[in-house]
C-alpha cells in the first residue's frame, strides 16, 4: 500500500531528477565494490610465474559474472620498493594489467595514471614475481578510474549509456559526492560501484554498501 510518505518521497526524487539530482529511487541500491590492489594476468606471463600450463585456482567469486579472486599471489616489485602477496583475479586476459592505489604507487616508485581497465597506452611497466619465475611488463599499471558496471536493463531504466559520467552520492557521517564516474554498461555486468581502497577509505566505505546515482553537474538544466 503506497502512504503519503511514500508519495512525498517520490515527489521529492523527480524534482531531483528534474534538477540534476538522484536519477531513481531504485538506484539507491546500487552496491559498492572496494578495489584494493591485484593483478590480472596474461596466459604467457601466468606460465612464466607459476609454471608452463598453470590454471588460476578459484578462491571466491566476485560480483562481476565469471570473475573471481585466485588462490594465488604475487610480488610486484619498482624501482624503488615492492609489495608483497598481491591478489591475482581471474580468468586470464589478453595482457597482463596491474591495479594499484595512488600510495602503493609512491612505495614501488611508479606513478599509475587513472584509466579504465584495459586502457594501457602510455602506462608505466614494472616486475611481477612468482613461485617459479619473474617478468617485466613495459607497460600496465593503472590505478583504476571510478566506475560504475550496469547490465543493459538498468542502464535504460536511468536513461544511461555506455561511456556516459555521473556522479555517486555517499551517506554517512563522512558522506559525499564523487564526480566523473564513469558508466560501463554490458550485458556481462552486474549492478555495481567500482572504487578503490583509498576513496572507499575517505568515505567509510564498504562493500556491498548501498550508493546513490546521480546525473554528472555538466549534465544539469540550471
Amino acid at each position: 500500500m503506497t502512504t503519503i510518505s511514500d508519495k512525498i518521497e517520490a515527489a521529492i526524487l523527480r524534482v531531483l531528477a528534474e534538477r540534476g539530482g538522484v536519477l531513481s529511487a531504485d538506484s539507491k541500491t546500487i552496491p559498492v565494490g572496494v578495489s584494493n590492489r591485484h593483478v590480472h594476468l596474461s596466459q604467457a606471463d601466468l606460465d612464466l610465474l607459476f609454471g608452463p600450463g598453470h590454471t588460476l585456482t578459484r578462491k571466491k567469486a566476485m560480483k562481476q559474472p565469471g570473475q573471481f579472486a585466485a588462490e594465488e599471489t604475487v610480488t610486484l616489485r619498482g624501482p624503488k620498493g615492492s609489495i608483497g602477496r598481491v591478489r591475482v583475479l581471474g580468468p586470464t586476459r589478453p595482457e597482463t594489467q596491474v591495479e594499484i592505489s595512488i600510495a602503493d604507487g609512491f612505495v614501488l616508485g611508479v606513478r599509475p595514471p587513472l584509466r579504465l581497465s584495459g586502457v594501457l597506452d602510455g602506462t608505466p611497466g614494472l616486475e611481477i614475481e612468482g613461485p617459479v619465475g619473474r617478468v617485466r611488463i613495459e607497460r600496465g599499471v593503472i590505478a583504476a578510474r571510478r566506475h560504475l558496471h550496469m547490465c543493459p536493463e538498468t542502464a535504460r531504466h536511468l536513461g544511461l549509456a555506455n561511456g556516459d559520467e555521473v556522479e555517486i552520492a555517499v551517506g554517512g557521517d563522512r558522506g559525499g559526492v564523487l564526480a566523473h564516474v564513469a558508466v560501463r554498461v554490458s550485458a556481462d555486468s552486474a549492478d555495481e560501484f567500482h572504487v578503490d581502497v583509498e576513496e572507499a577509505n575517505a568515505f567509510r566505505l564498504n562493500n556491498d554498501d548501498p550508493v546513490t546515482v546521480r546525473r554528472a553537474a555538466s549534465s544539469t538544466n540550471g
